[in-house]
């Protein structure tokens, strides 16, 4: 059963579930569900309308489920959802969406540190790490093992592909395509993720495979269309990784970040 502190608010609608543990002068208002094994740390805030998965920590302070910030909103029904096995650190803000029924969705893995805001109608995929204060406007996708820096600022209605890494106190303006290094202001791509992706055991013909269709993308002075249909037409449209790559290019609505202008 759950351990409850004598000092927290808990609405007689919250579904708590095994061993989870909630904190002193926690309030977890009405409608919400939190799984087995959570930790719910002191002074947590948890909204209406938030479900919460299996074994994640929230740490002191957090806000989870506040109405979001956005001029749009009027007072309609929306919701968080969180996955299993998170961690969200000390004074995360993660906003409820703008829109009837419309949810902020984080997944499964996620590593949130201190002080992150994560804003209304965002997407965050499964084992992503987020560092301190990086602040994340509305309707952004962050996809699967992306690392964002601290004190990053990302424009709302971006994607940040999946395995990339973004450097701390940089400015994202555009989609950062997947598998990538990004920094700067405005964050512009350094080659691809090396490094992260040996640690992900991606093979190295892979690897290869992606930097030189990275090449191609960035470096070769051809437009964008045209790069793409080169890719297409090489034996690189073999590997599933470079198709994903095309893919997000091919699907960016804001424009990717460009080594170059």
């Amino acid at each position: 059963m759950p351990l409850i502190h004598p000092s927290a608010q808990v609405n007689s609608s919250v579904e708590i579930g095994e061993n989870t543990c909630i904190g002193p002068f926690a309030v977890i208002e009405a409608s919400v569900k939190i799984g087995n094994g959570c930790s719910i740390g002191p002074m947590v805030h948890i909204g209406p309308n938030v479900e919460i998965g299996d074994n994640c920590r929230v740490f002191t302070g957090a806000a989870i489920g506040n109405p979001p910030q956005d001029l749009k909103y009027r007072g309609e029904i929306s919701f968080v959802k969180i996955g299993k096995n998170n961690t969200i650190r000390e004074f995360v803000t993660i906003n409820s969406a703008t829109g009837e029924n419309q949810s902020t969705i984080i997944g499964d893995n996620n590593l949130l540190m201190a002080y992150v805001h994560v804003a209304h109608n965002c997407i965050i995929g499964n084992n992503c790490i987020i560092a301190n204060a990086a602040t994340i406007a509305g309707h952004v996708i962050i996809e699967d093992y992306a690392i964002i820096g601290g004190l990053v600022g990302i424009h709302q209605f971006s994607r940040i592909g999946k395995h990339s890494i973004t450097g701390g106190c940089s400015k994202i303006t555009k989609d950062i395509v997947p598998f990538i290094m990004a920094d700067g202001h405005p964050a512009r791509p350094h080659g691809i993720n090396i490094v992260g992706l040996k640690r992900r055991n991606f093979a190295s013909e892979v690897i290869s495979a992606l930097e030189e269709a990275y090449r191609i993308i960035f470096r070769k002075n051809l437009t964008l269309q045209g790069s793409i249909d080169e890719i297409k037409l090489s034996k690189l449209i073999e590997f599933p990784e470079v198709c994903d790559l095309i893919k997000f290019v091919e699907s960016s609505e804001r424009g990717i970040s460009r080594e170059r202008d």
